[in-house]
């Protein structure tokens, strides 16, 4: 795998979708690199993808209630796990479960396995509440899809949270999860 800087030359045969990401952090002046590589559909696969990256990619999970009326995309480093239980008594929420492929594309135009914060910027209603661990917040560099999972992005956790998120409209909630 080899990482590059801000967007491919020749962006023939990307998602449209892929490529406003490029636009959004280019827009905001966000200094980024990527790696091109196969689908990666799980954290397993992305292993390989951290150390090129040389950052922490997140898990993206979009979760929601049981009426599917409230819905969350939580961000938490890779190698922590959580309990729904958990989250849901400190956001106050009712049961939390995973939100079905429906809510992904309606909300953040977004398939399985190629959830990310960018996808917010699709969200211009604010369905989807931003969650994020404070553990994110450790490390230097965030890594993310740009909203399909053949490619993966890093860029600093002080861009993500001083120029992205407020460039989509979302107010995260931060969250510290055991």
């Amino acid at each position: 795998m080899e990482l590059y800087n801000g967007r491919p030359a020749d962006c023939t045969g990307r998602l449209e979708k892929e490529i406003r990401c490029y636009d959004l952090l280019d827009s905001l002046g966000v200094s980024y690199q990527r790696v091109d590589h196969p689908a990666a559909m799980t954290m397993e696969d992305c292993l390989e993808i951290d150390k090129t990256l040389d950052a922490v990619i997140c898990k993206n999970l979009l979760l929601c209630n049981r009426q599917q009326t409230a819905f969350y995309l939580l961000l938490l480093p890779g190698e922590k796990h959580f309990q729904t239980s958990v989250l849901s008594k400190i956001i106050g929420s009712s049961r939390l479960s995973f939100a079905n492929a429906e809510y992904m594309e309606r909300f953040l135009d977004i398939t399985p396995g190629s959830v990310s914060v960018l996808g917010l910027m699709n969200d211009k209603e604010n369905h989807v509440q931003l969650l994020v661990d404070t553990d994110v917040l450790q490390g230097e560099y965030f890594g993310c899809h740009p909203c399909i999972n053949t490619s993966s992005l890093r860029f600093s956790v002080a861009d993500l949270m001083e120029k992205v998120i407020p460039a989509m409209g979302h107010k995260p909630k931060m969250v510290t999860l055991p």
